[in-house]
């Protein structure tokens, strides 16, 4: 078995999805400490399949791949389960990688855990860190594991998982938790055509049409974030929130009970089970501070907190907060603002 790690680059239509650019970063840091713990020779590779998308390959190997394995198939142009997974299975068989990482998206969700299962092997959904470490279980030791870290319960605990005694480790990813590396046009790299294995038996479905909705928002390349929670209020009370965004030049985000109140629809969803941002500045309004709510945003490089109770502990992380009323101070920012525009 190689030491090499593995992600999955997923793309649609021509374009590669911004979670896989993301792991193949984290995964040039994993190879890092791998190989400085080991002195071993960790490589990053990528897997990428679809119909005329070897012109995609450069673009992986700017964000650190050192190889990217490329099957083109016509059949493979848009994700069906059984190609896909009969694709990477038998690749991994051949290669043997240490280490396969997925986005936690609709197509990573599914084709990892069926990997997985063709593999006998476990897979972590929905990781929100990942590291390079030491295991220790009933009398022998494990060097250099995959350390698969998530929220639990709820998120009320932050759970290590670790599978030592089967490889690869496998483990879905969230996106926008992972820092991208800026692309090198210069790196270079190595790109490996694979002959695709996949038989028209194998493909028992057929995409007659697909017809994708747009998000309404982008926040994980959003700057500025605006983000309100159930102290708004209400569903009119956002309007309050979307216009100081709109002032300032930012996007309006919403804490899940927010949005279960059907004061904002999911799109607008930060957290555990919405999405994880890194703006430039997110400014919290009327949000308590639960730890679920703050897995998705704590690295934002700035934080202010406007909440009318003192001891909310969303005030135990932000840089600058305010306490008082959403409706008195949101106007008064507003104001402060057009003033010094």
């Amino acid at each position: 078995m190689s030491n090499n790690i593995w992600v999955f680059v997923q793309q649609d239509d021509g374009k590669i999805a911004d979670v896989s650019l993301q792991l193949v970063s984290k995964a040039t840091d994993l190879a890092k400490d791998y190989n400085k713990k080991s002195g071993g020779n960790a490589k990053v590779e990528a897997v990428l399949m679809g119909d005329k998308v070897k012109n995609l390959a450069a673009e992986v190997i700017q964000y650190g791949a050192e190889k990217v394995f490329c099957i083109e198939d016509t059949r493979l142009k848009n994700y069906t389960p059984l190609p896909y997974t009969k694709v990477l299975v038998e690749l991994i068989k051949e290669q043997e990688p240490q280490i396969i990482l997925y986005g936690a998206t609709t197509t990573g969700r599914d084709v990892g855990p069926r990997v997985a299962s063709a593999l006998k092997v476990g897979l972590t959904a929905d990781c929100t860190e990942l590291e390079i470490g030491n295991y220790e279980s009933r009398g022998e030791s494990f060097e250099n594991i995959l350390y698969q870290i998530r929220p639990a319960f709820g998120g009320n605990i932050v759970a290590t998982i670790v599978a030592p005694e089967k490889k690869p480790q496998m483990a879905t990813v969230r996106e926008g938790v992972m820092k991208l590396n800026n692309p090198d046009p210069s790196r270079k790299g190595e790109i490996v055509d694979v002959a695709s294995v996949v038989e028209d038996s194998d493909c028992l479905s057929e995409i007659i049409e697909r017809v994708k909705k747009e998000k309404s928002v982008n926040l994980t390349a959003s700057q500025i974030i605006v983000s309100g929670g159930m102290g708004v209020g209400t569903k009119e009370g956002f309007d309050l929130i979307a216009d100081f965004a709109k002032t300032i030049g930012a996007d309006v985000a919403a804490s899940r009970a927010a949005v279960d109140a059907g004061f904002i629809n999911k799109d607008h969803q930060v957290g555990q089970t919405g999405v994880t941002v890194r703006p430039k500045l997110y400014i919290a309004c009327g949000i308590s501070g639960a730890i679920q709510h703050r897995a998705g945003m704590d690295e934002s490089a700035k934080i202010i907190a406007v909440n009318n109770d003192p001891d909310a502990p969303i005030f135990q992380i932000a840089h600058y907060g305010i306490v008082g009323e959403i409706g008195d101070v949101i106007p008064k920012l507003k104001k402060a603002f057009m003033a010094k525009a």
